[in-house]
């Protein structure tokens, strides 16, 4: 089974481009590249997708089709949300719903169309598939 980080890495590769010739060519930071083709983003927003195909030399939906919302799958939208509030708050030593394990938090910073700072709470699981992205 076809990973999004696999496809991702062979895409680039078919292009003879290196993750920072993508992320270059994408509009989109070298971190979030290294996060997806080592498997730690499974999620992807629809600017981000839209820009790696148009590089990619692929469709959206290709892309799309390998990507897994596995949180919201896994645990229920409030404890996502919590979650997410802890992060964003600071908290650390926060711990996998799923599994038990350390999560791996950040707070990526970002803005909207107005230049105006947003950020997201993002987390993945050091054991386990479960992570957050918002």
């Amino acid at each position: 089974m076809e990973t999004l980080a696999k496809f991702i890495q062979t895409k680039r590769k078919e292009l003879d481009m290196t993750p920072k010739g993508l992320a270059i060519a994408a509009n989109i930071s070298l971190d979030m590249v290294e996060d997806i083709e080592s498997g730690k983003e499974l999620f992807l927003s629809v600017t981000v997708r839209q820009a790696l195909a148009k590089v990619l030399k692929c469709e959206p939906d290709e892309i799309k089709q390998l990507e897994k919302d596995i949180a919201n799958d896994i645990i229920s939208p409030e404890i996502i949300e919590s979650l997410k509030q802890l992060i964003l708050n600071g908290a650390g030593g926060l711990k996998c719903p799923k599994c038990g394990a350390p999560l791996d938090t950040r707070v990526a910073k970002m803005y909207d169309l107005e230049d105006n700072l947003v950020l997201h709470a993002k987390a993945h699981c050091t054991k386990c598939p479960f992570q957050i992205h918002s």
